[in-house]
């Protein structure tokens, strides 16, 4: 689970990094010159494998996990919520609402890009699939644009327990540098859920 974390940890950056390429102000061009480079780069696309083995990890050991730890102690510890975190209580409820929204994302975007009828625009010469206008048709939408804030706010709390977790998990916490890990893990948590959820916001109100 947090060798997997670490993994999808980094992967969000990537993800994060192109998508604000959404905001710029060139039509669309960045975003989709970036999403042809992802679907289309001989190493990107190797790596994208690694990156669907380590989700389907990720969510079968916290299932395994789960079941684990319920059949392990079936009432829980009467000091329970003064020792621990909301968010370390309900990582299955969190998780479950990131798989959720991943599976919505997957199905509007990533299987659009690879075999749906998207359109296609030219820059330079060169043909490129206009994902940046299906992702624009999706965010007019207010509903899926809430349903990505809600899910951006489970990402949050997800993180903000599994991002230090996985540190203490590897055996890589220190009392001299825990703290650095608990304020860097807290920023992350807050920070790149808040940029990929303030990315449907804008891209809707400015339509508006």
């Amino acid at each position: 689970m947090a060798a997997t974390g670490l993994f999808l940890i980094i992967f969000l950056l990537v993800h994060l990094t192109g998508n604000l390429q959404l905001l710029k102000d060139d039509g669309g061009e960045a975003f989709n010159v970036y999403a042809q480079f992802m679907t289309s780069n001989p190493l990107i696309k190797t790596t994208s494998y690694l990156l669907y083995a380590t989700f389907l990890v990720h969510i079968i050991w916290a299932v395994i996990l789960s079941v684990y730890n319920r059949k392990a102690r079936p009432v829980g510890y009467a000091h329970n919520k003064a020792s621990s975190t909301w968010s370390s209580r309900n990582m299955g409820i969190l998780g479950t609402i990131v798989l959720i929204f991943l599976i919505i994302h997957l199905k509007n975007f990533w299987y659009e890009m690879h075999w749906g009828g998207i359109p296609t625009v030219a820059y330079e010469g060169e043909s490129y699939k206009d994902l940046y206008a299906v992702v624009d048709k999706a965010f007019a939408e207010w509903w899926i644009v809430a349903l990505y804030v809600v899910s951006m706010i489970g990402l949050m709390f997800h993180l903000y327990h599994g991002f230090q977790s996985a540190f203490q998990t590897l055996g890589l916490n220190h009392p001299k540098y825990n703290a650095l890990i608990k304020g860097v893990g807290t920023a992350f948590a807050v920070i790149v859920p808040a940029l990929f959820a303030a990315i449907p916001i804008l891209m809707f109100l400015e339509r508006s």
